[in-house]
């Protein structure tokens, strides 16, 4: 047996997917409880404020990083958002731009298919890290995923997350693309284990994003990790969140099954670009 299909018989991954959509209603049942002004204040700040456009351009990512800045300090209950997400090649921009004491995140490493040479992957990481990111968004390689080539996916984010240096790593699962709770399962395992700092469902771009049942499997796989090597990994939820009602069903799950000490932006983070604003008009 390899040691990877040793991992997964650890955590176990004969998920029912019947067992899970009802767990999950049984969680987000409990939303309702959970939509207070204090609640959405809190989603605000772990907004990762995200502008991943074709057309975006030098101007347009200084101004985003502008409205940022100015909200900084302009509420004495609302702290500002956690990051801005962009592509690479703008975080010099943000860097530039940003006087506000939020993280700068790169999306990298071949965003949003993973479709190119490893070697690549981890210049474009090197070189977004060297730039000013604090924070580094890939996507798990999913042809090496199906094809169950464990060695090739693990070790190609382990050096990857050798690149990040001091930054932080998310690995984007796709979850639309899995599609199953224990593709998800597993998916997560790899990528904890190969040095993952937080697991995201979604790029938003090709494949369905959130799915609360995915968002469900990451916690508690996240949550068995945690008990055997008592080590935080952090989840960002991303794809399709647009809404304060969507935003709390998804606290709602990272409280009930990681609990309160992942509910702050080191640990919980949302992928977004319009629900800033529905926050805001909402609180």
């Amino acid at each position: 047996m390899s040691k990877y299909e040793d991992a997964f018989n650890n955590f176990g991954t004969d998920l029912r997917e019947e067992d899970v959509q009802r767990k999950t209603a049984e969680i987000i049942n409990k939303a309702g409880e959970n939509n207070t002004p204090e609640v959405l204040k809190l989603l605000y700040s772990c907004i990762d404020l995200t502008s991943l456009n074709t057309e975006d351009n030098k101007e347009s990512i200084w101004r985003l990083t502008e409205t940022v800045n100015d909200f900084e300090g302009s509420r004495s209950d609302v702290s500002n958002v956690a990051a801005i997400c962009v592509y690479p090649n703008f975080v010099s921009t943000v860097k530039e731009a940003l006087t506000a004491d939020v993280k700068i995140a790169a999306v990298a490493g071949g965003f949003p298919s993973s479709q190119t040479f490893t070697e690549v992957k981890i210049a474009e990481v090197a070189l977004a890290v060297a730039d000013g990111a604090d924070e580094i968004d890939i996507v798990l390689n999913a042809g090496a995923f199906f094809e169950e080539n464990w060695d090739e996916l693990c070790e190609e984010i382990e050096e990857i997350k050798a690149a990040c240096r001091n930054a932080q790593l998310k690995v984007i699962l796709e979850t639309g693309l899995l599609k199953t709770a224990v593709n998800i399962r597993k998916a997560a395992i790899i990528s904890m284990y190969s040095g993952a700092d937080f697991i995201k469902t979604s790029t938003g771009k090709v494949y369905p994003g959130a799915s609360p049942e995915a968002v469900y499997v990451i916690c508690q796989t996240i949550k068995e990790y945690y008990l055997i090597h008592r080590k935080k990994i952090g989840i960002k939820i991303s794809g399709g969140v647009r809404t304060a009602e969507d935003a709390v069903k998804y606290y709602t799950l990272v409280k009930e099954i990681l609990g309160s000490e992942w509910l702050n932006p080191r640990y919980f983070r949302i992928g977004a670009s319009s629900l800033a604003t529905n926050l805001l008009e909402k609180i």
